[in-house]
């Protein structure tokens, strides 16, 4: 838990309020099926707020919200009959598509950037030191320069494919393809203030975590 990790020197007393002396958000990012999203588990498990960048990629595109409606007028036929957005619809439509994923990205990330620096404030007036930003898109965005560092989790381009086609139920070809869409992982490794192997097992990845959490709070 996170008062495990977090000692009474890392904070200062003011009256009856326990308020920690430096706030943090710090991103978490990799390549597709680098296992990102069991790094940020696990960190979760620690008692460290994790905010997910893709659970509000959704919640701003439902019915009702400014990019559902900029969506629906750019890309009429990813609406099922409920009025959602069909995500598998939409990603098959703009996946070979530079132009129209731009597109996207300017309708949605400008919105998700606003929810998740609104969470990142609350948990600061929570009197929380740290709290970490898990997203696909943190360097290709540019956010990552606005936050307190950077964890770039990696994986053999071996281990992304085959946990790509376990995951999402695709050929080795489409798999393959969809790693090497995005930005190649030495790229982000250079952008990162820390790296997470998660080439080997759980209990190695666990380790690391635990390590980079403690360093993390000891530095505030």
């Amino acid at each position: 838990m996170y008062e495990d990790f977090a000692g009474e020197d890392d904070y200062l007393f003011h009256g009856k309020a326990r308020i920690p002396s430096m706030f943090k958000l710090v991103g978490l990012t990799g390549g597709i099926g680098t296992g990102k999203s069991t790094v940020a588990r696990m960190i979760r498990d620690l008692g460290v707020p994790v905010i997910d960048a893709d659970l509000l990629a959704r919640q701003v595109v439902e019915p009702g919200q400014f990019a559902h409606a900029e969506i629906v007028a750019a890309w009429p036929d990813v609406v099922d009959q409920s009025g959602s957005i069909d995500r598998k619809k939409l990603a098959e439509r703009i996946f070979a598509d530079p132009a129209s994923r731009a597109r996207l990205e300017a309708i949605t990330h400008p919105r998700i950037t606003e929810r998740a620096l609104e969470q990142a404030d609350e948990f600061r007036r929570q009197g929380l030191q740290l709290t970490f930003l898990e997203a696909a898109l943190l360097i290709e965005t540019g956010l990552h320069r606005r936050l307190d560092g950077l964890v770039v989790v990696v994986a053999s381009e071996e281990q992304q494919v085959s946990r790509v086609m376990a995951r999402e139920g695709c050929s080795l070809t489409q798999a393959l393809a969809r790693v090497q869409a995005q930005l190649p992982l030495e790229e982000k490794r250079r952008a990162a203030t820390d790296v997470i192997d998660n080439s080997g097992d759980e209990a190695t990845t666990q380790r690391q975590v635990e390590a980079l959490v403690r360093k993390l709070l000891a530095a505030g």
